[in-house]
């Protein structure tokens, strides 16, 4: 095979054959072809797209470079959930040990966040105690214990994937719908799920911000699940405002418990139960509803077994950041606007979340919101609290929340956006 005549291939719109991909995707992880022959690829693939055979095989190619996980010993079905990433994304907390209260397994593999989207790792990793780094005897370990796991994924998931995202973010190529649902959908179906239910974020603060492209998205992973024997769907869900009242790490912890609790943000509720019947119906469990587990005091129980499973104290007092800074209503009126994406860069800067991979986080940091949009609110009364423990973050935290919310007067006939917004699958 000679690489340059694939990258010609794609260059000029023609697909690549089966033998071209299973040649590739190997030949770059070990390093026979070069990071620069796979970047011209890459932006052609982004140019000019992939068909869904093309998608489908590169996607084996991929999970084929590394392990694929196996808990069929296991004696209840499994099911996942993969979020595109949002701000204030906390649903997999709650999601997990509810879905798993409900007699499914949950073998939830997650990352760490980077620039305005939080990680689901980092917040968990401010209960102490808690480990993310297991091994694959560890993870069925905890399913049996627990019924749901949440750890990082080992570096023999996908490794092809690893290499190539990390070129796809220096070279603009990251936007790409084949190579981004390739890069998700290697990582899941390598993770060794019966069923998959993808949570794909449309607004401000997501990835996508059109609601044709994330339709687009969620049908091309939907579509590759199904030809990988994983039974997928996806919702398309609003990211245009965060979700729940906190973006930041013990901060969203500590909302998942209170949802675990009963109570909880209604928006957190409404997506986290929505997402759990999908994953029961998926694995083919019927006859329970997981609302009811959230008063029952079932999914609570759940989480409980899930974080003590891992080394961490559910118990445990939470870390709070050493400094506030409190922002109050200029003026009163009804709020119909809160961006997503400000809220989350805010809640970067206030040292939540990392520039690069190795940046550390603070537990304690982030962005508390007393008012949601549709809500009333009066001149002076707080709006947003800051939590740092440095500071001096709090003026470039200011900084980016500038014109992130309207307060508009007499704005009786406010309609706020569905957080459900479409179904693929």
């Amino acid at each position: 095979m000679d690489v340059i005549d694939i990258v010609v291939a794609k260059r000029e719109s023609r697909e690549l054959t089966d033998e071209q991909i299973d040649w590739l995707i190997p030949a770059y992880t070990g390093g026979v072809v070069a990071d620069e022959q796979m970047s011209a690829l890459a932006m052609a693939i982004l140019l000019n797209g992939m068909t869904r055979r093309e998608i489908s095989r590169w996607t084996d190619a991929m999970i084929r470079t590394g392990i694929r996980m196996d808990f069929s010993a296991l004696d209840r079905p499994t099911s996942d959930k993969h979020s595109t990433g949002g701000v204030g994304d906390k649903i997999t907390l709650p999601l997990a040990p509810l879905v798993a209260s409900c007699g499914a397994a949950v073998p939830q593999l997650s990352g760490r966040g980077l620039g305005h989207t939080g990680g689901t790792l980092d917040k968990l990793e401010s209960i102490p105690g808690w480990r993310a780094q297991l091994s694959e005897r560890e993870m069925l370990d905890v399913l049996r214990e627990a019924g749901a796991v949440v750890c990082a994924a080992g570096e023999g998931l996908a490794p092809a994937d690893k290499k190539l995202y990390a070129l796809r973010d220096v070279t603009g190529t990251v936007e790409s719908i084949p190579l981004i649902a390739s890069s998700i959908m290697s990582k899941k179906i390598a993770e060794g799920t019966g069923a998959l239910v993808l949570d794909v974020k449309v607004g401000t603060g997501a990835f996508m911000k059109d609601l044709t492209k994330a339709r687009e998205l969620a049908e091309t992973m939907v579509s590759l699940g199904t030809d990988h024997g994983v039974k997928t769907v996806a919702l398309l869900t609003d990211m245009d405002t965060p979700l729940g009242l906190t973006a930041g790490n013990a901060l969203e912890v500590r909302e998942s418990v209170e949802v675990l609790a009963g109570g909880g943000p209604a928006d957190v509720v409404e997506l986290t139960v929505a997402l759990a019947r999908e994953m029961l119906a998926n694995a083919g469990i019927t006859g329970v509803d997981p609302a009811e587990n959230l008063g029952n005091g079932k999914a609570m129980d759940a989480w409980r077994r899930m974080i003590a499973a891992q080394g961490g104290d559910p118990d445990a007092v939470l870390p709070v950041a050493r400094e506030q800074h409190v922002i109050t209503a200029d003026r009163s009126g009804t709020l119909t606007r809160l961006d997503a994406l400000q809220v989350g860069v805010a809640a970067w800067r206030l040292g939540a979340g990392r520039a690069r991979k190795e940046d550390p986080v603070q537990a304690g940091a982030g962005v508390e919101m007393h008012a949601k949009p549709g809500d009333a609110v009066t001149a002076g009364q707080p709006l947003l609290t800051l939590h740092t423990d440095t500071p001096e973050r709090f003026a470039p935290a200011i900084e980016s929340l500038g014109g992130a919310w309207d307060i508009e007067q007499g704005n009786d006939e406010y309609v706020a956006r569905q957080l459900l917004l479409d179904r693929v699958g």
